[in-house]
């Protein structure tokens, strides 16, 4: 279950399906990136095809990226069976 947020638009997106605050061409990937954020147990739940889940290192680190379009993505991590300080950001 989703329990915290970093980036305001996307947790505004999340609850009420407001759109401003995102990329509109992001919307459909960041619906499914959220929904499979929202069931997952732990990281490898993100293991889907095209997301290209990966560890962050450096001033990410203990984080985990997901990709939505070409330099975005949605970092985040896990507290127990929680995705927490979910963030969309273009970090290349």
């Amino acid at each position: 279950m989703i329990i915290r947020f970093r980036h305001k638009g996307l947790e505004q997106f999340f609850r009420t399906g407001k759109k401003s605050g995102i990329l509109p061409e992001h919307v459909k990937r960041l619906r499914l990136i959220l929904i499979r954020l929202n069931t997952a147990k732990d990281p490898g739940d993100m293991d889907a095809p095209g997301l290209e889940l990966h560890k962050l290192m450096g001033e990410f680190k203990g984080f985990w990226s997901v990709r939505v379009s070409g330099n975005w993505r949605v970092i985040f991590r896990f507290e127990q069976q929680n995705s927490t300080d979910i963030d969309y950001l273009d970090y290349h």
